[in-house]
């Protein structure tokens, strides 16, 4: 029987190994990152380490109990005819796998707080201020960009159903969202951030982190927040400092300079057609 099972692993491994040879890099390495998207954040490496130690110790626990598992059909297998004696206690297999699992639970915490701690972490003085405003069925962004010197003015843009926001961000410094609802619960997420918070009305949520790779990545609402929540998409465009500045010239050439009223009048961003027809 062990040397069975020896062979089975082996195979298995075998097995394993040939089909990654036949992945791309690309999916290589998404394999290696346990189906994490690439990184686009300074925040973004500690959830990483943390996604990765979280599978290191499910396998482990998973090798453990398999193993025991198997050692146990092997050691105890039926050599002779008739029932074997039965045990109806074990007192210290009844502790092990009592304590065991707070001991598991506690060591995870332990680790959630402390990667918890450095993702929310404030930068003193953010380079860049946004404002997310959430409503049914999209987004706005306000860039408050009026004390910067390169640019001189806030700006903003918006998205709808039909044409989902863009989000332009300087790649290397730091932003902060300043995070609002005009009227239900939604979610803020970019998955290459590895973060999302909660967009609340009434409550001014705000996360603070630096974009670190330039491209252009997806955004969208991670609460259900109703019958178009799949609509609540946007798009992250992680740019050079010059083409971040060069996007808010051409905000303010269409005018689109100041601050949104969307927070004090929700029909300041466009609404879902059905929504016009219903005002009729």
């Amino acid at each position: 029987m062990p040397r069975t099972v020896s062979r089975l692993l082996l195979a298995s491994l075998g097995l394993g190994a040939l089909g990654l040879a036949g992945c791309s890099a690309e999916t290589t390495a998404q394999l290696g990152r346990l189906g994490l998207p690439v990184a686009a954040s300074d925040r973004s490496p500690y959830t990483h380490h943390l996604w990765i130690g979280s599978w290191i110790a499910a396998f482990g626990v998973g090798l453990l109990v398999w193993g025991m598992i198997i050692w146990c059909v092997v050691r105890y297998r039926r050599r002779k005819p008739g029932v074997p004696r039965q045990n109806r206690y074990n007192l210290p297999i009844e502790i092990l796998y009592t304590v065991t699992p707070f001991i598991m639970i506690g060591v995870l915490f332990y680790f959630t707080v402390l990667t918890q701690d450095k993702v929310q972490a404030k930068v003193q003085h953010p380079d860049h201020v946004v404002t997310v405003v959430a409503q049914k069925w999209n987004w706005s962004f306000n860039y408050e960009e009026a004390d910067n010197p390169d640019v001189g003015t806030a700006t903003w843009e918006s998205g709808t159903i039909e044409q989902p926001a863009n989000l332009y961000l300087p790649v290397g410094e730091s932003v902060r969202f300043n995070l609002k609802s005009v009227d239900v619960i939604h979610s803020f997420w970019v998955p290459a951030f590895y973060e999302k918070l909660d967009v609340v009305p009434g409550r001014n949520n705000s996360l603070d982190l630096t974009p670190t790779k330039e491209g252009v990545f997806a955004g969208k609402c991670a609460e259900l927040c109703g019958t178009y929540h799949s609509a609540m998409l946007f798009n992250v465009h992680i740019v050079s400092k010059q083409e971040f500045i060069a996007h808010m010239k051409e905000l303010e050439a269409k005018g689109q300079t100041g601050q949104l009223r969307t927070l004090q009048n929700p029909d300041a961003v466009p609404q879902r057609p059905e929504s016009k027809q219903e005002g009729r």
